[in-house]
């Protein structure tokens, strides 16, 4: 977890993680309905748990990944 590689493959994970949560607000709503307060917190709160979740992943297999599986 301590190393530049993790963080770079966290980072990558966190970064889809709110374009794809992004998307979701945006074609779930239309835009002149959209509350951008509402869709920038929804983004927020998923980046942060694509994060949390790296973290813990890194307790098991590679400590150098953020992945769970390797």
């Amino acid at each position: 977890m301590w190393s530049k590689t993790f963080w770079r493959d966290a980072a990558e994970r966190a970064v889809k993680t709110a374009a794809q949560s992004a998307i979701g607000v945006l074609t779930a709503t239309p835009l002149a309905n959209i509350d951008w307060e509402a869709g920038v917190g929804i983004v927020g709160v998923a980046t942060g748990v694509s994060l949390l979740t790296s973290i813990v992943s890194s307790g098991r297999g590679d400590a150098d990944s953020a992945s769970l599986v390797r």
